[in-house]
């Protein structure tokens, strides 16, 4: 039901902004503000994106919980398609989106309704041994054939 509501109540919010808009400015720079607005969120979304899959990375090669760096980058995709679609209400969304402090409130919002189990980290047939041998009960996987003396 929520869906169908907002599915509803953002193209009249976004009619009304356009009227509202293009009645106080005219329509070629409503028109401008739209592709402005295109072009600088295309642009935020992928500087934060390229920071977020840092983030990730550096996550997976530490074995931490990769669940807020998750969780930042399904926001900034979010927001990259609000800042996509032509309108003054999805972009202010899409942007608000994009203030790392908004996406903090909101991952917490979401923690307080959201449960885990929890995050088990460990290395398996990692391409660096270095580091798993000074971790106990580290895994190697291999393969191995055995060879005989013919004499």
């Amino acid at each position: 039901m929520r869906l169908l509501l907002a599915f509803l109540l953002v193209p009249l919010i976004e009619i009304g902004l356009f009227i509202q808009v293009g009645g106080a400015i005219g329509l070629f720079p409503t028109l401008g503000v739209v592709i402005l607005t295109a072009v600088v969120g295309t642009y935020l979304v992928r500087s934060q994106g390229v920071q977020v899959l840092t983030r990730l990375r550096s996550s997976f090669e530490t074995f931490s919980d990769p669940t807020a760096p998750l969780a930042d980058g399904a926001m900034i995709l979010f927001a990259g398609a609000l800042l996509l679609t032509p309108g003054f209400f999805t972009d202010a969304v899409g942007f608000a989106l994009l203030i790392p402090q908004s996406r903090a409130a909101i991952i917490r919002a979401l923690r307080s309704r959201i449960s885990a189990a929890g995050v088990n980290m460990h290395s398996r047939g990692t391409d660096r041994p270095e580091r798993d041998q000074h971790r106990p009960g580290a895994v190697i996987d291999g393969k191995y054939e055995e060879v005989h003396d013919p004499d």
